[in-house]
């Protein structure tokens, strides 16, 4: 991140000087960065401004995005911008690309009945008889979802398409499809049922068909769900770098009582983990096979909150279809549905209250000698430590 030092204010040559430079800026001329303002008064004398050339420029909506949030602006900024001292009291950071966190896709299955083996795994049907999720919002910042996939029909809400204001979040790349089916299909008679049947996934499509995305799409998409009351983000992607930027929406999630549930990475990492996995306001969630044991693409290790099963995890497809994927995104949707079962059970529970219960309830994985290690997902266990 570059820091401009100074309190003075910006005077308006320079704000005009910026906004003029990110629309006329070719795409390969200059790098997507991320500003921000030390003085409210400068971020709304830019907003001003912005909102002037918004209505008169064509593209203007398109070069330069407003991230309210946390109160800045995505657009480009040419390097002779970045090295001039006409922008003290700014901050600027690259707005970067991230990835979905899948590390395989297996070849189609034509069908699936019944309870997938991650879901017996962390014994959510021993908590249906309690709780199904029922009336829990989950936001689900991916690719989108398959609005006629015949095991989501019950379970989706209209959410937003970040890519395209005007269109549903279809998806077109089959990722979000997948979280979406393991946090709450529900049709057990004729296909597959998720974690928790009765919660409603709101998809947020952020990433295009190739799983990729922004930081300032993902901003706003923390941004629509806080706004729209989601209780949790499920955040199954992830980047090697931190971000100023996206560490802000996370924390201005949490303290408004969303939970966010992120992947940690499949780099088989022993001591790091992606961001925002990394962030202490997340539930970080490494992913186990069948033999419950951390599976080997998954990062590990000190920052790891919980793991789930990840490998080789059968849920929805495109065009009605199911594939097999592992990743330890398949392992954090695993855990937004146990936590969506926890949420209907105890409503009111916050973040860190919620956090809590994950860690306290584990169940020690196989293979590890230390008795103390980071556990695997028991949703019957959580069930008992909310209630106590």
């Amino acid at each position: 991140m570059i820091r401009h030092g100074g309190e003075a204010n910006l005077d308006r040559s320079a704000v005009l000087r910026l906004l003029h430079s990110a629309l006329t800026q070719t795409t390969s001329a200059a790098k997507r960065r991320i500003v921000r303002f030390r003085q409210k008064s400068d971020y709304e004398r830019f907003l001003q401004e912005w909102s002037n050339i918004d209505k008169t420029v064509a593209n203007a909506a398109d070069a330069i995005r407003h991230l309210p949030f946390i109160q800045g602006f995505s657009l480009r900024v040419p390097n002779d911008v970045l090295r001039s001292h006409t922008h003290d009291g700014i901050w600027i950071e690259n707005d970067p690309l991230l990835s979905v966190h899948s590390s395989s896709i297996y070849k189609p299955v034509i069908r699936e009945k019944g309870i997938p083996w991650g879901v017996q795994e962390i014994k959510a049907p021993l908590a249906w008889s309690t709780t199904t999720g029922h009336r829990v919002k989950v936001g689900v910042i991916d690719t989108g979802v398959d609005f006629s996939h015949p095991d989501l029909k019950q379970s989706l809400g209209r959410g937003i398409n970040l890519l395209n204001r005007g269109s549903l979040p279809h998806d077109d790349n089959g990722h979000g499809t997948h979280i979406a089916g393991t946090i709450a299909a529900a049709n057990q008679v004729h296909g597959m049922i998720g974690v928790a049947p009765r919660a409603t996934v709101y998809p947020v499509k952020a990433f295009d068909q190739n799983g990729s995305a922004f930081v300032s799409d993902i901003v706003l998409g923390i941004d629509w769900c806080v706004r729209n009351n989601m209780d949790i983000v499920n955040m199954s992607f992830g980047m090697k770098t931190r971000s100023k930027s996206l560490l802000t929406a996370v924390t201005n999630a949490y303290n408004a009582g969303v939970i966010i549930v992120a992947s940690s990475g499949n780099d088989g990492k022993r001591k790091s983990i992606d961001y925002p996995a990394r962030y202490p306001q997340t539930i970080a969630v490494g992913a186990t096979n069948r033999l419950r044991r951390i599976a080997p693409f998954s990062n590990r290790g000190l920052y790891i909150d919980v793991y789930a099963p990840g490998d080789k995890i059968l849920s929805s497809w495109l065009r009605g279809k199911y594939n097999e994927m592992s990743g330890t995104s398949m392992a954090t949707s695993h855990v937004s549905g146990a936590i969506a079962l926890l949420l209907a059970h105890r409503p009111g529970l916050s973040p860190s209250d919620i956090k809590a219960v994950v860690k306290r309830s584990m169940l020690p994985l196989r293979g590890t000698k230390a008795p103390r290690i980071t556990g695997e997902l028991d949703v019957m266990r959580m069930l008992q430590a909310g209630d106590r």
